[in-house]
C-alpha cells in the first residue's frame, strides 16, 4: 500500500482525451477500469471536443484544428504533473516497463501524472514534444474509443503490478 501513496498523498493520474465515447459499450468498458481504479489512484478523464474539419482537410486545416486542440489540452494538464502523450510513434513497453516508468516517476517525487489522447486525427507536435513520454500502443491503427480503453486498462495493470496484485498474472 506504501508504494500507491507515495509521500504526498495518493497518485493524481489525470486522462485528457480529445473526442466522445459514441457506443455505450465503450464507455461502459471505461467506467468499469475508472471503477477499478479507485483503490490505486485519484483518477479524472476530461473528454474534450474534437474540433469539426471537412472530409479531406488540407494540411493546414489540420494543423490548425490540432493547434486548436492542444490549447485546449494544455489549460486541462494539472500544474506539475508528468505528462504521457499517446501517440502512433511513440515508444512501444511492456506493461511490466510500463509499470516500472510510473514507479520511478512517483519515487523521483511526481504525485501527478497526466496522460493525453488525441483526437482521430492525433495529436499537436508541440504538445508531444513537453511530454515525459511519448508512448504508443501498437504500431497497428485501432478505434479512437478503443484507445481510452486500453490506455485506462494499462493503468490499471501498472498499478496492480506496483501494488503486487494478482491481476496481472
Amino acid at each position: 500500500m506504501a508504494d500507491r501513496k507515495g509521500r504526498h498523498g495518493m497518485l493524481s493520474i489525470c486522462v485528457i482525451c480529445v473526442g466522445k465515447l459514441g457506443e455505450k459499450f465503450w464507455k461502459q468498458a471505461c467506467d468499469e477500469y475508472i471503477k477499478r481504479l479507485q483503490g490505486y489512484c485519484k483518477l479524472e478523464v476530461i473528454e474534450l471536443p474534437e474540433q469539426k474539419m471537412p472530409d479531406r482537410p488540407s494540411a493546414g486545416q489540420l494543423e490548425a484544428a490540432l493547434k486548436k486542440e492542444a490549447g485546449l489540452i494544455e489549460s486541462k494538464i494539472p500544474q506539475g504533473a508528468a505528462v504521457i502523450a499517446m501517440c502512433v510513434e511513440g515508444k512501444t513497453m511492456s506493461s511490466e516497463a510500463l509499470a516500472q516508468t510510473v514507479r520511478q516517476m512517483t519515487v523521483s517525487g511526481t504525485s501527478k501524472i497526466a496522460v493525453l489522447i488525441g483526437g482521430s486525427c492525433g495529436m499537436d507536435e508541440a504538445l508531444k514534444q513537453q511530454a515525459k513520454l511519448r508512448l504508443s500502443m501498437s504500431p497497428m491503427t485501432f478505434p479512437h474509443h478503443l484507445a481510452r480503453v486500453m490506455v485506462l486498462e494499462q493503468i490499471y495493470r501498472a498499478l496492480n503490478i506496483i501494488g503486487g496484485g494478482k491481476y496481472h498474472k
